[in-house]
């Protein structure tokens, strides 16, 4: 298995970035062999010149891109230059989008998550805030800003949610030029993160061609509600799957929540080469993708 790595010493020392270096040094340790590229084109140009180092494999290759969340023709891009080597990365462009993009996963999981509405201006607030009614959760197509606390997520009027959605279209990778509207639910919490965030009872699924590789309770340190029983377990894992299978994303990861009333519903989905692996151990997570991947059912 061949990894695409963008963990270089010159890149800031973000959480992030700390995550990329974590991920690599465990494929290393596995066996896989690793080739780093550039975080963009401006000091190599185009995709061939970024893999200009890697060699052409005599037979097609599972690579997998660790690394930032990037602008879709630079997905695209690096997935044909790598193609070209014999490296295929194991979601293709479109799969990437569908995994990474709400507006397209969410007609798939309308059924399995909170009732939400795609805008793509100012203009649109009124009707969505009339849609869903207040308070509304707004995120990027791609990325939320619930890292900066609940007010850059959280609007509980017309005025806020316009003011709120212009500023996140203003961000290029997390909105993609889409705001994502949606209901706001109450999630099981213990905790709320230093910023006020609170840390909803939610575990990340790591699915590759829906088959769980690993899970995992989705915030750091110690909480109770970290600990799923038997049947917590059957029901967190089906709806995994469940999603999975009408996403027909081969790598994904999918987050899964525990309304108070007790009801699991999806949170999010990403491609998961740029998901973080929140508590799931980096080695072990490796070792099942390689397995499975060598001994696909």
């Amino acid at each position: 298995m061949i990894v695409l790595s963008e963990s270089i010493e010159q890149i800031e020392q973000s959480a992030s970035a700390r995550e990329n270096k974590f991920m690599t040094e465990a494929a290393e340790l596995l066996g896989c062999k690793v080739y780093y590229i550039l975080r963009d084109f401006e000091r190599c140009g185009n995709a061939e010149n970024a893999l200009w180092h890697i060699p052409k494999f005599a037979k097609d290759t599972a690579g997998i891109w660790v690394g930032y969340i990037s602008e879709l023709e630079r997905y695209e891009a690096i997935y044909q230059a790598a193609l070209a080597k014999g490296i295929k990365l194991l979601n293709t462009p479109l799969e990437h989008r569908t995994a990474l993009e709400f507006d397209l996963f969410y007609p798939h999981l309308k059924e399995l998550t909170r009732e939400s509405v795609i805008i793509t201006s100012t203009n649109e607030c009124i009707q969505a805030g009339k849609l869903l009614g207040y308070p509304v959760f707004l995120k990027g197509a791609v990325q939320s800003q619930k890292q900066q606390g609940w007010e850059s997520c959280v609007t509980n009027n017309q005025e806020e949610l316009m003011r709120l959605t212009a500023w996140l279209l203003k961000l290029k990778y997390g909105s993609r030029g889409k705001v994502i509207v949606r209901k706001l639910v109450k999630l099981r919490h213990q905790r709320l993160a230093p910023n006020g965030f609170p840390m909803g009872r939610e575990f990340r699924c790591f699915i590759y061609n829906r088959q769980i590789l690993k899970y995992g309770y989705y915030w750091d340190g110690k909480d109770d509600l970290s600990q799923l029983s038997k049947d917590e377990e059957k029901q967190v894992l089906n709806l995994a799957i469940l999603a999975a299978e009408r996403l027909r994303v081969p790598y994904v990861a999918i987050d899964i929540g525990q309304l108070e009333s007790g009801e699991w519903i999806a949170i999010e989905i990403a491609d998961a080469q740029f998901a973080g692996v929140c508590q799931i151990p980096a080695l072990e997570l490796w070792n099942k993708l390689k397995d499975i991947y060598r001994n696909p059912v």
